[in-house]
């Protein structure tokens, strides 16, 4: 693959719901370019994006792929960004180094989450778009419907620049209305002819529209076109380019991927409106100083290159993918790692089409390419030249959402499970890991279920790290209520030497998230100093052990302030069995409950589930502490909800709002069970104990 100026460079992520047809898409861009020479199915699993072991397994893209095609003297990679909510992180990284997106919708009046959320990044990146609307095709196909929706969300910004040719299953082509031409056939065939006599009059008005479109871009064309002068071919186009640019114009195209119909004009409006990267939005990035220095797209400036991809194998290796922001990155040279401040050995560097690697010396400002093994940079780093180091703003991914507690299935594949998920950490940076302290459970923190079944799937394949999911536990506590005073006396004479233990304590509730306090006010040598810590030892173990349902005893006090002692019979070991007795005493007195863990949680929704989501945080023992209003449609819904309802929220949002539903939790603090929902939990572990004794 030879180099290409930079001008003649298109960088381009798919992106848009899953299963809206964009890796299916960009097999016929590859095929149409000559880049294969046939064209792959996502069925078959024989598309050259998806060529992971699971992508062809279940059939939808997990990773980003990188497809560079060339076509006339150009270069355009296209980005394949997976659609699946459980993966948009791919999408955080893939749209921080593209000059623009094509967001693939299917041509239906509803818009999918997946539509909604591709437009949202493209809005925070400021990011140039295209909207793609495939499978025209289809039985029940409904471009006007898909239209109206879009131009009712997204007002004068959506701008057809084409119009089908037939509907549904008689739809055959497209009526370019930039150059009022008809593309009939399948693209490997289709030639440009007149526009059908029967969609003359539409597509001049279609046309009206764009040249309307193309005016308001820039003040000069929009007084010649008020002033009623005829707009030249060639002002119209600078017109339009400036509102793609801008992102105050998003040109609507259609077509069929399935059938290949529409690609051509696709690739060859990508080529024609899509900026290149000398047209990139503004890269600032901060020198060693902390000072802004914004980066020219110039092959001969200072070297910064953007980390927005890993990927880790234990065979291959880790592939680090990378956009050159400016200077020209060379193989066998060594980069500086701005972020983690360390030297990086590079190798090889490589054009990157699926999972096919070629090797070129070096990659210019412009560009994405790959390298190889590198041992410090993982995604959302920086590289560069340690002379004049350069750092960009990492990715901020979305926080999880959904949590499963595992464990690995034998000592051996523990030995390898904790190696293993730091890789894959690296190569998702959405994917978090966790040792929970109370619990000593190991959590696995993604973006849903399926994320997640993912990576218990590449532990096993890839790493021949085994591990089961289990049962979460809640780290549930236990307090007492009120105060008393106990004795605890151990005993016991055997022959020998016995054991003596004596103490009496006085036991007090104390407010939420205190803990434990312990104090004494012995008197008189009652008890030798030397055994007040084997009581408070005591006290503490039975504490952490539970005394109603094996969870741990917090929020209380416990003085000592008598006992007895004996001169030869006494020891630590008898004290600490005393202060367990005597804790156990005490409680009896005062009772004990147990304590549950809430979490504040937010809820961001469209208006039009507000009610539903209400109504659900009611079902889950929530209270509900406001709502307000966040723009663009949405509520904000606060409320307290116990951590034991919200287990599987990711998912029953999901499903409540349609996929529209984000949340973010934080831990607000414990409160007293229900006693009908202790209960249970009391009476299992009373039979567990019972079993234990038994056994």
């Amino acid at each position: 693959m030879k180099p290409y100026p930079i001008d003649n460079i298109r960088n381009v992520a798919l992106v848009g719901h899953g299963g809206s047809g964009k890796t299916t898409l960009a097999e016929h861009i590859l095929h149409l370019s000559g880049a294969t020479d046939r064209i792959g199915s996502v069925e078959a699993g024989t598309t050259v994006s998806d060529f992971d072991q699971e992508e062809v397994k279940r059939k939808i893209s997990l990773s980003v792929s990188v497809l560079p095609v060339e076509w006339e003297g150009n270069k355009v990679n296209l980005i394949d960004v997976p659609g699946f909510p459980d993966f948009i992180g791919d999408m955080y990284g893939a749209l921080r180094v593209v000059d623009s997106a094509i967001i693939v919708a299917p041509a239906q009046a509803d818009l999918d989450v997946g539509f909604e959320n591709a437009w949202e990044q493209c809005e925070e990146q400021g990011l140039p778009r295209f909207v793609f609307v495939n499978k025209m095709e289809r039985d029940n196909a409904d471009y006007p419907g898909l239209l109206a929706t879009l131009q009712s969300l997204y007002g004068r910004r959506i701008v057809p620049i084409q119009i089908p040719v037939g509907a549904q299953t008689g739809f055959k082509g497209v009526v370019d209305l930039l150059h009022m031409k008809a593309y009939v056939g399948h693209d490997k065939e289709g030639v440009a002819t007149e526009i059908p006599a029967e969609l003359v009059a539409e597509a001049t008005n279609a046309r009206d529209a764009l040249i309307e479109a193309a005016a308001e871009s820039e003040d000069d064309l929009a007084a010649k076109y008020l002033d009623g002068i005829t707009l030249t071919e060639d002002e119209i186009l600078h017109g339009l380019q400036m509102g793609i640019n801008a992102g105050t114009l998003v040109p609507l195209m259609v077509g069929s991927a399935g059938q290949g119909i529409g690609t051509r004009r696709l690739l060859e409006t990508i080529i024609e409106f899509a900026p290149s990267p000398t047209h990139h939005r503004a890269i600032v990035a901060k020198d060693k100083n902390g000072q802004e220095v914004e980066l020219a797209p110039d092959p001969n400036g200072p070297l910064c290159a953007f980390v927005f991809k890993t990927t880790a194998d234990p065979y291959v290796g880790k592939l680090t993918y990378f956009r050159v922001f400016s200077g020209t990155f060379h193989g066998d040279s060594t980069v500086y790692n701005s972020r983690k401040e360390r030297d990086e050995r590079i190798g090889q560097v490589y054009y990157i089409r699926g999972k096919n690697q070629v090797a070129t010396p070096g990659i210019p400002a412009g560009d994405i390419a790959a390298t190889a093994k590198l041992q410090e940079t993982s995604t959302g780093d920086t590289l560069g030249d340690k002379a004049k180091p350069l750092t960009l703003e990492p990715v901020h991914f979305p926080d999880p959402i959904y949590q499963v507690a595992i464990a690995a299935k034998s000592k051996a594949d523990e030995d390898k499970m904790g190696p293993a998920l730091a890789r894959l950490h690296e190569e998702d940076p959405t994917l978090h890991v966790r040792r929970d302290p109370e619990t000593h459970q190991t959590l696995l923190l993604g973006m849903g279920d399926l994320h997640l079944d993912i990576v218990m799937e590449k532990l096993k394949r890839k790493f021949s790290a085994e591990v089961v999911s289990e049962e979460f536990r809640i780290p549930f506590r236990e307090t007492v209520v009120g105060s008393a005073k106990a004795q605890g006396k151990f005993k016991r004479q055997s022959g020998g030497r016995g054991q003596y233990g004596d103490c009496w304590i006085e036991l007090e509730a104390l407010p939420r998230g205190s803990g434990i306090e312990f104090g004494e006010k012995i008197v008189g040598g009652a008890i030798p100093k030397n055994y007040i810590p084997s009581i408070e030892k005591g006290i503490r173990e039975t504490a952490e052990k539970g005394l109603i349902a094996g969870y741990p005893l917090v929020d209380f006090k416990a003085v000592v302030y008598d006992g007895s002692y004996h001169d030869v019979d006494s020891s630590d070991a008898a004290f600490r069995m005393a202060g367990n007795m005597a804790l156990k005493a005490a409680s009896e007195k005062t009772g004990v409950v147990m304590l549950e863990p809430e979490l504040e949680v937010e809820i961001s929704v469209p208006d039009a589930y507000t009610g539903d989501v209400m109504g659900d945080m009611n079902g889950r023992r929530g209270r509900i502490l406001g709502m307000e209003p966040a723009g663009k449609g949405r509520q904000t819904v606060r409320a307290i909800v116990p951590m034991a309802e919200m287990l599987k929220y990711a998912l029953e949002l999901r499903s409540i709002t349609r996929g529209r539903g984000r949340f973010k939790t934080k831990l607000a603090g414990y409160t007293e069970m229900p006693h009908n929902v202790a209960a249970p939990l009391i009476e299992k572990a009373k039979k567990e104990r019972e079993a234990q004794q038994d056994h």
